[in-house]
């Protein structure tokens, strides 16, 4: 395919629900999960969430660059390394977690002739990467503004299921992947990850009435009380994120799972509407999504 062509940085728990980052599993639900029921205290009656600020893992975010494109690796490691060293990266997120002014980002046509920089992302995952309109926000999409503007390319954003993110770019659809991506041993098999630039975490969503987890100082005592969930719990989360690894279990992320149902979802805000339906118990998710999602949804109650 044509060339078409940050050290990770910690946000202190005083900037933001630290955020975690994704994964990728196959036998995901594209939907409602309305036919899966929550517990008695996750009920209808239920009309707001909040998010437990206990950081329940520890991960680190990358783009996925194209294994054909080792160049473009070499640039956007350079990329990343200047925009934490001059301070780019922290204004960048200051618009997000410290109440600046997002900035919108469009995304040109898909043209072989040109020289362009194709980004694959999914969407959904706020403050990372969402729309609104027909325009672009968030974290990535601003580093990919740049990035493109750094290459002298022209940006192409392609907006797909986040199980489709990496894949894309393994088959030279797309030069790179920029959606919230957690590092781990099973994306390296598509794509070749750049530096860190993003510490994160997943954290649980819990409807504003249960207090069962108000107590918790630490993610052990987190997973403690998850570990007692059974069967007929369920627990949502957006398909393919970390979120499910957790619920499901993973030897190779080192998660045992639970014994509550996983119900996935195309975006963490259906699931956390779904909660408020009361039809899961919780929502695991990552953290900046996690308070970007509850803030939006409450407002709306």
């Amino acid at each position: 395919m044509k060339f078409r062509k940050f050290t990770a940085i910690l946000l202190t728990a005083a900037c933001v629900m630290s955020m975690a980052a994704c994964g990728s599993k196959g036998d995901s639900d594209s939907g409602s999960g309305s036919d899966s029921k929550g517990g008695d205290d996750a009920g209808a009656a239920s009309t707001t969430a909040k998010v437990i600020d206990i950081d329940l893992t520890d991960e680190e975010y990358a783009f996925g660059v194209d294994k054909s494109q080792p160049e473009l690796l070499e640039q956007v490691n350079a990329f990343v390394g200047k925009i934490k060293e001059d301070g780019t990266l922290d204004e960048i997120c200051d618009k997000y977690f410290g109440g600046g002014e997002p900035e919108a980002v469009e995304s040109a046509e898909l043209d072989d002739s040109k020289e362009q920089l194709v980004v694959a992302t999914n969407a959904a995952f706020e403050p990372f990467e969402y729309t609104k309109g027909e325009s672009y926000y968030g974290i990535d999409m601003e580093i990919a503004s740049m990035l493109a503007k750094e290459l002298n390319k022209e940006l192409v954003i392609q907006n797909m299921d986040f199980d489709a993110v990496c894949l894309s770019v393994s088959q030279q659809k797309c030069d790179i992947a920029m959606a919230g991506l957690t590092i781990n041993a099973e994306r390296e098999e598509y794509v070749t990850f750049t530096d860190s630039y993003y510490s994160a975490s997943q954290r649980l969503i819990v409807p504003n009435s249960d207090t069962a987890f108000d107590d918790c100082g630490d993610a052990d005592a987190v997973a403690e009380l998850l570990a007692k969930l059974g069967a007929s719990d369920s627990i949502g989360v957006q398909a393919g994120t970390t979120g499910q690894y957790y619920v499901e279990g993973d030897e190779d992320w080192g998660f045992d799972g639970l014994a509550a149902k996983c119900v996935t979802y195309k975006s963490g805000s259906l699931a956390v509407q779904d909660m408020l339906n009361g039809n899961i118990k919780y929502v695991i998710i990552d953290a900046a999504p996690a308070a970007a999602i509850t803030e939006s949804i409450n407002e709306m109650q």
